[in-house]
């Protein structure tokens, strides 16, 4: 049976996994659950995944859920999946299993939440909330400072010194990605000081070329939309005589 993928683009997890399947030849049906209509939270994904959130999959009468979770799975249970990915040296696994760890306990409080407060709560109607944006991004800017100074630390072009991606390089990229809906000062303000972190990226789309890029499109085309509407509402402020309100950083 043909895998299952439930997951919306928007959400770095969900792009991933969908992501690895690409890169490595898994055939997958890929269902969209538009998060944006909340559809997480109808029963008949419950029935998928009890906990109601993105990504999930389906493989036979299997069911996962967590990215990384499924990372790892899809790494151990497919065929010809190259060894760089998810290592089956103890050593080396153990290693990328420590930066997973670390990214899903401290970076979210980065970047994902520094975009939603930024960006994507006030696109959505939410008020610009300036203290909780200051606040996450200079959380970002410590992990982002860790990243460069400890996992990127070694010679290699990958995390830990490593010649070839794992699935830990994908995650994470997928991650800092967010930032990309940011307006291009804040982006440059953000992740210019850290040449390591630009150059793994710029290493990391290579490598995963030409699927990270494609799969990465729908935060430029949403960047597009959002800008478009704010530009929208800046014309109708102007022509009305009236103030303008705080905008998002797009």
């Amino acid at each position: 049976m043909t895998l299952k993928l439930y997951v919306d683009r928007m959400s770095h997890p969900c792009r991933e996994v969908i992501i690895f399947c690409k890169l490595n030849g898994i055939d997958f049906e890929e269902v969209h659950i538009d998060l944006s209509k909340r559809q997480q939270r109808s029963p008949e994904y419950r029935e998928i995944n009890p906990i109601r959130k993105i990504p999930a999959i389906m493989d036979g009468r299997f069911k996962l859920s967590e990215s990384h979770a499924i990372l790892r799975y899809l790494a151990c249970a497919f065929p010809r999946i190259a060894d760089h990915w998810y290592p089956t040296d103890l050593y080396k696994r153990a290693k990328v299993e420590s930066v997973l760890d670390w990214q899903r306990t401290t970076f979210p409080s980065g970047s994902g939440s520094y975009v939603f407060h930024s960006v994507l709560g006030p696109a959505v109607g939410i008020p610009l909330n300036t203290k909780a944006a200051a606040r996450t991004e200079k959380n970002l800017i410590a992990s982002l400072a860790l990243i460069e100074s400890v996992w990127l630390q070694k010679k290699g072009r990958f995390l830990l010194g490593s010649d070839q991606p794992s699935i830990a390089d994908l995650s994470l990229a997928c991650e800092i990605m967010a930032l990309e809906v940011l307006d291009d000062k804040d982006h440059e303000r953000i992740l210019g000081p850290f040449k390591r972190v630009l150059k793994w990226l710029d290493d990391t789309k290579n490598a995963m070329a030409p699927h990270f890029e494609e799969v990465q499109s729908t935060l430029s085309n949403y960047k597009e939309k959002v800008q478009k509407q704010r530009n929208t509402v800046g014309s109708k402020i102007t022509q009305s005589g009236g103030k303008p309100v705080l905008q998002s950083k797009m």
